[in-house]
């Protein structure tokens, strides 16, 4: 069965396809939209198509793109995509993913130097060959020098959220091997980073010939890399490395503590093993003080950790920052959980760039369980998203007070806004008109180029005005496609913690911002985090795991995050911070 990254992948690179030539924006944005709509979709598209669904009432997804789809489901492939990548090498998409590299100058360099790869565009740069095209010059080529190893690492580590459709598609394909006892996925995927560069699964089953079997007959493989006794590797038709490992039962807990890492966190656990006469690895902990190996547990992970006198640690905080620090105080602390996220503070509906209604988007929150929300469409700088000005803004937000009526206390809609910090510094709407918001949400959109200096001085402004009340997203940064703008954070944090102003962590998979050592530094500092979806739909509401589990790795706890608390006391809370 097709599932839906894949599809999503498709129509995606359709996009960036039609972008290279030139093409009419408006087809370009139909796939954007439809390929962001099939990502957040909470079941396989392809089973609705089989059951004979109308794909076109999904919103973000029209007539073509349905169509599309169905060719994908029924085919495997689609005749429009043959026919772009007969036009447009593949390798030539990877130019786009250098920061700043925008279709019309990928093209550019595509056609004058036929340059058609990011090693070929890194010879061409190195040897001053890129400066010579008109609108480039030897200060861009430099740019694009720095930013091809993003461009790189985009290819060979894949967002968590993405890998994670890969981990359930593939733990519910060996789930049919009957001899399969336990199965459990370790790595960096299991330590919730951001991006993953492969994926380990590991078994333990009675017989291992029929889970190498199965795991080789996944519909996305590509290649078998290799194939023994107990270990399997493969390669996925996006270039995506699996391994597997069988392993006894009574190492499972060793193995699994062991391949999920970090590295750095398994250092310190052999120099603690070492020091009390003991040894471990992916077979269990043993005992090697008489000079022969006792073997003392493994079964489970906690074996590992209590031989050692130590918590069992989540996955996420295994990155040796400060959880032994903790485990000596004895003060692990309790990370936050999905459950205990009570609001959602960043979202968009159909009145800027959303697809769906306010009040959609008011039942969508109430049916996941949430207590309130902020609606924080765009302000008028963000032009391309219909961004709002002072009337329509007041038009909505009146709209708002005459829904928290109907709704009469049984949930909370805040006025809010997302209010663009200007490129000459300054808010995008007028004080009088932010000081009748509940919320508002300021965030650096354009001139993100600017000097660390202006973008640092831009949002220390924002920081001060009396009517702001969290920096959304705040280093701009796009996981895999876009390094953070340049500012000087630590000032940030210490400037919000002046005036009473909180940070947002933007849940959005490909946001994560702040990242979770940036969280940590908040959270050191006393600044409430909220954690938000930024959704620009109702599924989009469901991104809020992937902000829970960013802040899980920075050891936020629920009391760290602002909207853990009743509508109540999260207002009571918002109120005191001036």
């Amino acid at each position: 069965m097709t599932t839906n990254t894949q599809i999503a992948d498709v129509l995606d690179e359709i996009g960036d396809l039609l972008e290279f030539q030139g093409t009419n924006a408006f087809r370009i944005r139909a796939y954007r939209n439809g390929a962001r709509a099939i990502r957040e979709l909470p079941e396989p598209i392809s089973a609705m198509a089989e059951r004979g669904d109308d794909l076109t009432k999904l919103a973000g997804i029209g007539k073509s793109v349905a169509e599309k789809c169905h060719e994908l489901i029924d085919t495997g492939e689609l005749k429009q995509l043959v026919e772009l990548r007969k036009q447009v090498p593949h390798s030539v998409l990877d130019l786009l993913r250098v920061p700043g590299m925008g279709p019309k100058k990928a093209a550019m360099l595509f056609n004058e130097l036929k340059i058609k790869d990011l090693d070929e565009l890194k010879e061409a740069c190195e040897q001053g060959r890129v400066r010579a095209l008109k609108g480039f010059g030897e200060k861009t080529e430099q740019q694009i020098l720095a930013g091809i190893e993003v461009a790189a690492a985009a290819n060979t580590r894949m967002l968590w959220a993405d890998a994670d459709d890969v981990a359930r598609s593939l733990l519910a394909h060996l789930k049919a091997v009957k001899s399969i006892q336990r199965m459990e996925l370790a790595g960096s995927y299991r330590r919730g980073k951001e991006t993953v560069g492969d994926l380990d699964i590991l078994v333990v089953a009675d017989d291992h010939q029929p889970v190498m079997d199965r795991f080789g007959a996944y519909e996305d493989l590509a290649t078998v890399i290799g194939r023994g006794e107990t270990k399997m590797s493969i390669r996925l038709k996006n270039g995506f490395q699996v391994d597997l490992r069988v392993v006894p039962a009574e190492s499972f807990g060793a193995a699994l503590q062991y391949f999920t890492g970090s590295k750095e966190h398994n250092v310190v656990l052999r120099g603690r093993a070492r020091q009390q006469g003991l040894k471990i690895n992916e077979y269990g902990i043993f005992d090697v003080s008489s000079g022969k190996e006792v073997y003392l547990g493994g079964a489970e992970e906690r074996d590992i950790y209590d031989q050692l006198k130590l918590p069992l640690f989540p996955p996420e905080m295994r990155e040796n920052r400060r959880e032994f620090e903790w485990a000596e105080q004895g003060e692990l602390p309790r990370l936050i959980e999905l459950g205990d996220i009570r609001g959602d503070l960043h979202m968009h509906t159909t009145a800027t760039d959303g697809k769906a209604s306010l009040r959609e988007m008011i039942e969508a929150a109430r049916s996941r369980g949430l207590q309130y929300i902020a609606i924080t469409d765009h302000s008028q700088r963000v032009s391309m998203a219909r961004g709002l000005d002072p009337q329509r803004l007041r038009d909505q937000w009146a709209e708002i007070d005459d829904l928290n009526e109907e709704l009469d206390g049984k949930f909370l809609v805040l006025k809010g806004i997302e209010c663009d910090i200007l490129e000459k510094g300054g808010m995008d709407l007028p004080d009088d008109v932010l000081e009748e918001a509940d919320w508002v949400l300021a965030s650096v959109h354009y001139g993100q180029q600017q000097s660390r200096k202006q973008i640092t001085e831009r949002i220390l402004g924002a920081v001060e005005n009396p009517h702001v009340d969290c920096i959304a997203h705040p280093t701009g940064r796009l996981v895999n496609r876009r390094e953070p703008y340049e500012v000087d954070l630590d000032s940030v944090l210490h400037a919000a913690k002046e005036h009473g102003k909180w940070m947002e962590l933007n849940a959005s998979p490909e946001r994560l911002d702040l990242h979770d050592v940036n969280c940590a530094a908040a959270q050191n500092l006393g600044i409430p985090i909220v954690i938000s979806t930024d959704a620009h739909s109702v599924l989009g509401l469901d991104q809020m795991r992937y902000g829970v589990l960013q802040a899980r790795r920075g050891g936020l706890r629920k009391e760290d995050v602002a909207n853990t608390r009743t509508a109540k006391d999260f207002l009571k809370l918002l109120r005191s911070r001036n």
